[in-house]
């Protein structure tokens, strides 16, 4: 199996985590607070991706990559956490996913200005394709306004949005398991000081919430981050962020199936409009390379 088609298996493994964390964290953070979920998933996350570094003896990281750690555990698990889990305190878990799915937007914009990649026109065509999907599933929700707490999931997806791309100078040293680890343990590390705020929630929340905020450090986050790091650091930007696209319409489902948010036809249409843009984006390189070697021939 090819290196690039392990990389697709790994993220399309992501989405399916990532998905479930919407409706999870719908579940979690009623009880432990936006706060107080934050940390404890960062800290379940982190302690797994050590306990995993001690066995496989990861490196620590150099002095001079300190700062680009330290802007992807802010961006990706400190901000996205806390603003995504008060975001969900009153946004349903397939709006929330949806609002998310905007972030590959922000990437490849970033990827460009930071790193010159290239963003062909059909990378262009299948980010408007996707984003349209993703408009039309919003409008479907018609009983969310755009309330502040729709601004606060805004936000979430921004920052993770930049934080994909600040991965990648990391990623041409390190590991993606040691990525995954070095990024979540800064997160904790920046949420420690808000943790006063939902600490007295620790003590009254009841076994499914734990479970549920457990389940999210386990699997979404330490399961997760270590999957897309090793995805992102063999496929372009553009190309492995598209797939998260994917993760509303698998979103809406499992909220349909665990919280019983039912999805209307409009909802499931806009998926299909998302995977077919997803599609466009993901093989658009290939697509342009057929259609150049077709002209070469004739």
């Amino acid at each position: 199996m090819s290196e690039r088609r392990t990389a697709v298996i790994a993220g399309v493994v992501v989405v399916v985590l990532w998905a479930s964390a919407f409706p999870a964290i719908r579940v979690a953070a009623p009880g432990l607070g936006a706060v107080g979920l934050s940390f404890v998933r960062l800290a379940v996350a982190a302690l797994v991706l050590l306990i995993g570094g001690v066995v496989l003896r990861i490196r620590l990281p150099r002095l001079r990559d300190v700062g680009w750690i330290v802007a992807c555990g802010f961006t990706g698990m400190a901000s996205y956490q806390l603003l995504l889990n008060w975001g969900e305190l009153h946004v349903p878990a397939g709006t929330a996913s949806i609002i998310v799915a905007a972030a590959p937007l922000v990437s490849v914009g970033v990827a460009r200005v930071l790193f010159a990649e290239r963003v062909s026109p059909l990378v262009g065509v299948g980010s408007v394709i996707a984003l349209g999907g993703v408009v039309f599933v919003c409008l479907a929700r018609s009983g969310v306004s755009m309330s502040g707490a729709v601004w606060i999931v805004v936000a979430a997806m921004v920052v993770q949005g930049i934080y994909h791309p600040l991965q990648k100078p990391l990623l041409k040293r390190y590991s993606s398991f040691e990525v995954a680890t070095y990024c979540m343990v800064a997160g904790v590390v920046m949420t420690v000081p808000f943790v006063p705020v939902d600490a007295g929630s620790f003590a009254e929340a009841t076994p499914g919430v734990w479970a549920a905020a457990v389940y999210l450090g386990v699997l979404p986050s330490a399961l997760g981050f270590v999957l897309w790091a090793y995805a992102v650091a063999r496929m372009p930007v553009a190309a492995s962020t598209s797939l998260l696209y994917l993760v509303p319409p698998v979103a809406v489902v499992i909220a349909w199936v665990w919280l019983a948010e039912v999805p209307n036809v409009q909802e499931l249409l806009g998926g299909l409009i998302v995977i077919v843009g997803v599609a466009v984006v993901a093989q658009g390189d290939r697509i342009r390379e057929t259609v150049s070697r077709r002209r070469a021939l004739q």
